[in-house]
Order: C-alpha cells, then structure tokens, then sequence
C-alpha cells in the first residue's frame, strides 16, 4: 500500500475524504509536525501545510518520500526545501484561495479607510466619537502581483467603484482591469494609488520588492496591504514610513518573523491593523482542497504524474 502522511489541524477531515476514493492508502493523519515522528520516514507522499516549522533535520529522514502535496498557493517554503532532492513531485492547492484572499483585503481596505481600529477601540472603552468616514467608491487601488487571486480581487473592487490598477511582470489588457504597469514601472503606480495590494510570491526578485523606494513614492493619505509574504515589504522603511506619516498606514497577513513576536512595534501601531496570517483560511478549504487532491492521487497512483494539477517546479 503507498504509505501516505497528513501534516494538518484537519488531517483526519482529508484523511476520510481521501479515504473513501482511495482504499489502497494507507493514510497517517497528524495534526502537529512535533507529534509526526517516524511517520515521515515511512511516507511516500506527504500531504501537509506545515513546510514552514518542517525542520531539514527532520525533513531528511524521509528517504521514501516521492511527492509532496503542499495545502497552500505560497509554495517557496516548500521549493527551499526540497531545493537538493529533485526527484521529489511538488503540487499545491493553487486557485482554490481567490474568495478568503479577496474578501480579506477588502477587509483590510474598509477598516483602514473608515478608522475601524479606532471605533472598536472606542467601542470597548464606551466612548462616543463620530469619525469622519471615507468610501472606497471612486478610490483607487493597485495590485502588486496580477495571478488568480488578483483578478477575482478586482472584479470585487471594480463593483466597489473603485479604479483598478495591476502591476504584473508585463502591461496587458485583462478583465477587470482599468489599466496595467510593468514592474519596473512599480514607483509611477504607487504615487497614484490609494491602496497598494501586495499579492506576489517570494522569489528572489520580489525579496523587498516593496522598499522605502516605493514606500515613499506613496500618497500620505495612501495604505499599503501585504497579504503575501512578509519578505516581499521592508518593514523597517514601513514602520519608519507610517510614524513620520508619509502614509496614513498599513494592513498586514503577512510578516517577515511569524508568528509576529509580542514586542514587535506594529502591534502598538495605531494605523497598522495586524490580522494573524488568516489569508488563505476558510471554512470551505477543505471542501475545494479535497477535489485538487483526490486528481492528483488518482493520477499519482496510474503512473501519470505529468497530468497532475498545480504542479510546482524547483
């Protein structure tokens, strides 16, 4: 039987899906990495969400492993580790985080552009202070980073009656779209926005792609969203940034230490809203992971391996 191994809080949800299609698994669900011991030695395949605290001793007993099937869209966690076994398969859930992603920065954009920090503040020390509010109607916002997610992003803004600008490795007319900007480009559409988005992945050329450069090319009435990775914004040039008030703030999912320790200034940061990685959650995750999973296993398992969904190379 292929022996397989389920590193997640609902490892035992996936395992009953998977196992009911696929009776010749053998199937370890495990909900902590701490707790996974022998059995990645043993798996084959791995189905997990916890590349992030897979340490590379541990990572290194697994000498059966053929496959991994990451349950996230970021996969440089994943590439970096499995950067000397070439021979490993890498998939992801790639396209099933549109609908958590999006609504979460409009979340982000509609706390910080009406003072909601402020009000629930306010709200817990019963205190009466009617402030100004501000629509997104007629705002603009830029999206860094033009994949699946943000173009069902700007469809959600464009019914907002917001401009919508995308920043992508190429200029190009795409739905939803009011115009496009190359990277190179990135400063010019950063002093016309009022929301910067940040959607790209960690790479080598995204590292910092948002330094004090851009940060100071932006509007001092402007926010700047980063619900990718943490390594893609200095957050130093932001703290420094949004203290002098050379812009009016920041949302962030995403940070370079996670998860972000007590005594890190943006916690303490009246217009920084801080939300604890919760981009790509959902209640419906499992429900749309189980059908990307239940392809690839029955491919994995006939040989056919190339007509596997979101595969990964590295």
């Amino acid at each position: 039987m292929t022996q397989v191994l389920i590193l997640d809080k609902n490892a035992p949800a996936y395992r009953d899906g998977l196992a009911a299609a696929f009776p010749q698994l053998s199937i370890e669900a495990i909900k902590n990495v701490a707790d996974a011991g022998d059995a990645i030695a043993k798996a084959e395949v791995i189905v997990m969400t916890h590349g992030p605290q897979l340490s590379r001793d541990l990572f290194a007993t697994a000498s059966k492993l053929k496959w991994i099937q990451a349950l996230v869209t970021g996969t440089d966690y994943y590439v970096e580790l499995l950067a000397e076994r070439p021979d490993i398969q890498l998939t992801s859930t790639r396209g099933i985080h549109t609908t958590q992603m999006s609504e979460l920065a409009l979340i982000h954009m509609f706390m910080l552009n009406r003072g909601f920090r402020r009000i629930i503040h306010n709200e817990d020390k019963g205190h009466w202070d009617r402030l100004d509010q501000r629509v997104l109607e007629e705002k603009t916002v830029g999206i860094l980073g033009v994949g699946v997610i943000g173009e069902e992003l700007a469809k959600r803004c464009k019914a907002l009656g917001m401009t919508v600008i995308g920043i992508s490795r190429t200029e190009r007319e795409l739905a939803g779209f009011d115009r496009f900007y190359s990277r190179e480009r990135l400063a010019e559409a950063a002093a016309e926005v009022d929301f910067l988005i940040v959607l790209v992945p960690l790479e080598p050329e995204t590292r910092f792609i948002v330094d004090g450069k851009i940060i100071g090319a932006m509007k001092e009435n402007a926010y700047l969203i980063n619900i990718a990775r943490g390594g893609v914004v200095d957050e130093d040039a932001l703290i420094e940034a949004v203290n002098a008030g050379r812009i009016a703030g920041a949302g962030l999912d995403a940070f370079i230490t996670e998860p972000l320790p007590p005594e890190h200034p943006f916690w303490g940061m009246e217009n920084i809203l801080v939300t604890p990685k919760l981009g790509g959650a959902s209640d419906l995750y499992i429900k749309r992971a189980l059908p990307i999973l239940e392809h690839n296993f029955d491919c994995y398992l006939k040989g056919n391996t190339g007509a596997m969904m979101n595969v990964v190379p590295h």
